[in-house]
């Protein structure tokens, strides 16, 4: 007896998958080939096809599973506490004063590497 719980997507799935990557496919080479079209008519075309995919993926495991993961992942955002303007405020400038004083420090090292690399070459005046 296996243990491990085994994932297996429904072949009638994988052909609505398939059969969704053909679509979108052909509306892509339709969107091409009538070419001499308004554009405005081959985007709604192309537009079209796209809610078709779309509608088709949600009726398989992985658009259903995907679908869920998008709410509960909303959920976890509501969950989430934000740091209050002054909080947001102080660590930006923290941020600033930090890039500012390293650059500083690499300015004043670059600065004495490049006079000590004069006076050891005898290039310094």
């Amino acid at each position: 007896m296996n243990t491990q719980a085994e994932i297996q997507t429904p072949v009638f799935d994988i052909v609505k998958q398939v059969f969704s990557v053909l679509l979108v496919v052909a509306g892509v080479a339709a969107f091409y080939y009538f070419a001499e079209v308004s554009v405005l008519y081959r985007v709604i075309g192309l537009l079209v096809v796209a809610l078709v995919v779309l509608g088709l993926m949600f009726t398989t495991n992985l658009g259903r599973n995907t679908w869920n993961f998008f709410l509960e992942s909303k959920q976890e955002v509501r969950k989430v506490v934000w740091p209050t303007r002054e909080e947001t405020s102080r660590t930006t400038l923290l941020v600033f004063a930090m890039v500012f004083t390293v650059g500083l420090i690499l300015w004043l090292l670059d600065m004495v590497l490049f006079w000590g690399v004069q006076h050891l070459t005898g290039q310094g005046g």
